[in-house]
């Protein structure tokens, strides 16, 4: 089975991609798909969050163990395979790119095709530029202190509190 996840950001504008991956694929699998087509450092720390329907984190699947609570069950990247957690069409996923400011990339599984099978992921929608993997923290603390003081978000702050619902369904872009 192959699965379509969109990926867009509430960072940036007219930010899209379209990653195929077959369900046998690792979260690692994923990670390094995403990371290729956005240009980021594979090493780098990050995690997958899986999310309600509201975007609240359920379950967190990262990249290493960071041995933080030992009564909790640890899902690693490399070794939680996309088809046992992922099981619908509209799964939300979350992916922390950057731990430092809490940014991601918001994830939607829009699609699945049974019967079909993919060696090697595949990007195959690329819209817009990706936000910068890592941003100034001198720069990030004076947009929350802005933030806090002002009444209304700016549009440059990183992260503002939401992206437009709409980019999942496409329109606005050429399919």
């Amino acid at each position: 089975m192959i699965f379509n996840f969109r990926l867009v950001s509430d960072e940036v504008e007219n930010f899209k991609r379209e990653i195929q991956i077959d369900a046998s694929a690792t979260f690692l699998d994923l990670k390094n798909a995403i990371c290729e087509s956005v240009g980021y450092d594979k090493e780098q720390m990050s995690s997958f969050f899986l999310c309600d329907r509201n975007w609240e984190k359920e379950k967190e699947i990262t990249y290493e163990d960071m041995d933080t609570d030992a009564d909790q069950d640890v899902w690693l990247m490399d070794e939680s395979v996309l088809g046992d957690l992922i099981e619908d069409d509209g799964q939300k996923l979350l992916y922390v790119f950057d731990y430092m400011t809490e940014r991601a990339f918001f994830i939607e599984m829009t699609k699945m095709q049974p019967g079909r099978s993919l060696k090697d992921p595949v990007c195959t929608l690329s819209l817009g530029v990706a936000p910068p993997e890592l941003v100034d923290l001198d720069e990030f603390d004076a947009k929350i202190d802005t933030k806090v003081a002002a009444t209304d978000l700016d549009e440059d702050f990183y992260g503002d509190e939401g992206f437009n619902e709409d980019e999942f369904d496409g329109q606005g872009f050429d399919e």
